[in-house]
């Protein structure tokens, strides 16, 4: 858990500063949202690569790898003399999430008994919000006080701390059944395997695409001033916490009514703020309902992958953590260029009507009724 903290903080942490960034290199917010684009799509490509390259390595050894370089990545941007070397940061940060998160992602199982699966999933996933509720808003405060470069420097040293207590606490993990890329590409053919594709790719697209921006627009629309968009972050993370062990408890049970329920909750909050975000009340309104979907979002998206190929739990967090953070860069880069030639008002209205597209996807899924653990074409 506080090594995807380290992770999604670092990931997500230029969302918070991305106008303080831009203005130091002198570069448009699009331009910026780049720091969002280049991990996913490394994450992307790395999380196969690197999971079968590395299938019969102890996984324990190979999360200790993985969390040092993420370490370096934030000590490169902190002292980085131009936008390229952030952005190589960045593409480190990209390899630590593919290799970190297909590993890390579905070790629950090999950690506590059976019955406490569940919980510990949960546990796990908490680190998504908490990477928001924590990470980003403290982030941000550190970099209103002290800049931006100070905030890496301090994120890289936690990252360190995070590296000692891995190696000191984690037993050792050796490699079980290797992943490799023909048992990926007959994943594929589940069809419940390709609606989780299919259903993660919305719903984070929408997310991402939006949230990306979301301190523009509190900027530019709500009028926020720096510290009270840090309060606004804070409680969009708060609530994330109380919606991924929510969604956790939900999901087993109710897979597809819990992801739907969540998709429309996102489409709801990203379309109503460009009308409703004007005023403060309404802003905070919103990205609580917004934070509480959302942290629902992983923990959801990795059983729906897991419950479709219940016998290859690492190769199905491959396939989770691939399609996340491609969507991630995709949404962040999509997002980009509609803030770049038109507004961010406009970003979160296209995001609600692709967690509309969402909700649809999962009600086709549920009408066309296809059982969990046959549906092979």
């Amino acid at each position: 858990m506080a090594g995807i903290f380290s992770i999604v903080t670092t990931e997500i942490l230029p969302i918070g500063l991305l106008t303080s960034i831009g203005s130091s290199f002198t570069i448009s917010d699009g331009m910026a949202g780049l720091m969002m684009t280049m991990p996913g799509f490394l994450a992307a490509i790395s999380a196969p690569l690197v999971t079968v390259a590395t299938g019969r390595i102890d996984r324990r050894l190979m999360l200790g790898a993985f969390v040092l370089v993420l370490a370096l990545a934030n000590f490169l941007a902190a002292f980085a003399s131009s936008y390229w070397l952030v952005l190589i940061s960045r593409v480190m940060v990209g390899v630590t999430i593919g290799g970190f998160w297909s590993i890390g992602a579905g070790l629950a199982g090999r950690l506590v008994p059976a019955e406490s699966v569940g919980r510990a999933t949960s546990v796990i996933f908490s680190a998504v919000p908490l990477g928001s509720v924590l990470g980003v808003p403290l982030g941000t405060f550190i970099g209103d006080i002290a800049g931006w470069r100070t905030t890496f420097l301090a994120m890289g040293f936690f990252t360190l701390c995070v590296l000692v207590m891995l190696l000191l606490t984690v037993p050792a993990l050796p490699a079980g059944r290797v992943t490799r890329l023909n048992v990926l590409a007959g994943m594929l053919r589940s069809l419940n395997t390709r609606f989780a594709l299919m259903v993660t790719f919305l719903v984070v697209l929408a997310h991402f695409g939006t949230y990306t921006y979301v301190t523009p627009f509190l900027e530019q629309v709500t009028h926020l001033s720096s510290g009270l968009i840090t309060v606004f972050l804070l409680v969009f993370g708060a609530a994330g916490i109380a919606g991924n062990f929510l969604g956790g408890s939900a999901v087993v049970r109710y897979p597809r009514a819990t992801f739907a329920a969540a998709a429309a909750m996102i489409a709801g909050a990203t379309l109503l703020l460009p009308v409703l975000g004007k005023w403060d009340l309404g802003a905070l309104a919103l990205l609580t309902v917004w934070g509480v979907a959302y942290g629902a979002v992983p923990v959801c998206s990795q059983t729906w992958f897991t419950k479709a190929t219940p016998d290859s739990p690492e190769a199905s967090s491959v396939l989770f953590t691939a399609s996340f953070q491609a969507t991630i860069s995709l949404g962040a880069l999509v997002g980009g260029g509609v803030v770049d030639h038109s507004s961010s008002a406009l970003v979160m209205t296209l995001g609600g009507a692709i967690a509309v597209l969402t909700v649809l996807a999962v009600w086709v899924h549920r009408v066309r009724n296809v059982p969990w653990s046959t549906a092979v074409l």
